[in-house]
């Protein structure tokens, strides 16, 4: 089977929908399936307003007709509601092809923390964006119920993975910080909620990774913290595994990647309990969610790093993949791929 997925969401954005569009796609060879990507590289992109780093492709529907065609595409998922996806929806619909979407963001209450707009106009949009899918894929049963809450149907759950071999105890390291070493690790914008993190009272060291519209505020504003801007591979995967706890304070996270990465690197997790949090950690042994998220940070210190790493190796790309290519496979009325022997 040939796939095409169609994303807004792309390099050099560092994000957890990137990074599942990338393992996804690496797995797919091991179910028999080739896929392709349309992604903003293909067009000019121009700045999204008060978010430069996000960055809007310019492209016209002829022209992302003639790149979906030639493609050839046996099946189309969408991954993102932005200009690429809503291009591609409407070649889909004007072809009559079956095509599977993802619900990756909250954009409602992301866009609500910047202006104004009611939740209940974006919502609107986005249903009307995801009512033509064959399935609509959520990360979480807490997600699931949301969205049918508010009148999405289709929906199929798609879990999350995280690479083993790359986030690794054994990638610990002496930071050169005071200890204990508190580490936060996302975009630094207001939806992310840092500000929560780097109010807290600890000891030792905050140690922010990322980069975002508010970083040089929030550098200015919390000098005793550390900001080392983004990280990436191997070296993230150091930090990770060199800190003492993982606090992650985003309220708004459909599922937060970061944190299967930090428990596989042997790092306990402390975070707010919501959605994202809840369903990712469940019943951790090395995690604490608590609405003192202080007193999550500190008794994390106390959680087993053994337990963390064992707790993540439960969660595998090769399942998340599974998942989302039995969804692909049934719009189109295909079997469920099977694992190739050899993969």
């Amino acid at each position: 089977m040939r796939l095409l997925v169609a994303t807004d969401a792309w390099r050099p954005q560092v994000n957890g929908v990137v990074r599942t569009i990338e393992e996804t796609a690496r797995a797919g060879a091991d179910f028999g399936v080739e896929t392709v990507l349309l992604t903003p590289e293909r067009w000019r992109t121009v700045p999204l307003p008060s978010y430069s780093e996000i960055r809007l492709a310019l492209a016209l529907p002829g022209a992302a007709a003639r790149a979906i065609e030639a493609e050839r595409p046996d099946a189309v998922h969408i991954a993102t509601e932005g200009p690429i996806g809503l291009m591609t929806r409407r070649w889909c619909l004007a072809k009559g092809m079956p095509f599977t979407t993802s619900y990756h963001t909250k954009f409602p209450e992301y866009l609500r923390a910047r202006i104004p707009v009611p939740l209940a106009l974006s919502y609107r949009a986005l249903r009307r964006f995801h009512a033509p899918a064959r399935t609509v894929m959520v990360a979480t049963p807490t997600l699931r119920r949301e969205l049918e809450s508010r009148g999405f149907d289709n929906l199929g759950y798609w879990s999350r993975g995280v690479d083993t071999t790359l986030f690794h105890p054994a990638r610990r390291v002496d930071l050169g910080l005071p200890g204990p070493i508190f580490l936060c690790v996302g975009r630094i914008a207001v939806e992310k909620n840092v500000v929560a993190f780097l109010e807290l009272d600890l000891p030792g060291t905050k140690l922010v990774v990322g980069d975002g519209p508010d970083r040089a505020e929030l550098q200015a504003r919390y000098p005793a913290a550390r900001f080392v801007g983004a990280k990436h591979g191997e070296e993230l995967a150091s930090v990770f595994a060199s800190a003492d706890v993982f606090v992650f304070p985003s309220l708004t996270d459909t599922y937060g990647l970061v944190q299967l990465e930090a428990l596989a690197a042997g790092t306990p997790v402390a975070a707010f309990p919501v959605p994202g949090p809840i369903d990712v950690l469940g019943d951790c042994p090395a995690a604490v969610l608590s609405p003192d998220l202080r007193a999550a940070a500190l008794a994390a210190l106390e959680k087993p790093r053994h337990a963390a790493r064992a707790f993540a190796e439960r969660h595998t790309w090769h399942a998340s993949a599974r998942e989302f290519f039995g969804h692909v496979a049934r719009s189109v009325g295909r079997p469920e791929p099977a694992l190739n022997p050899a993969g």
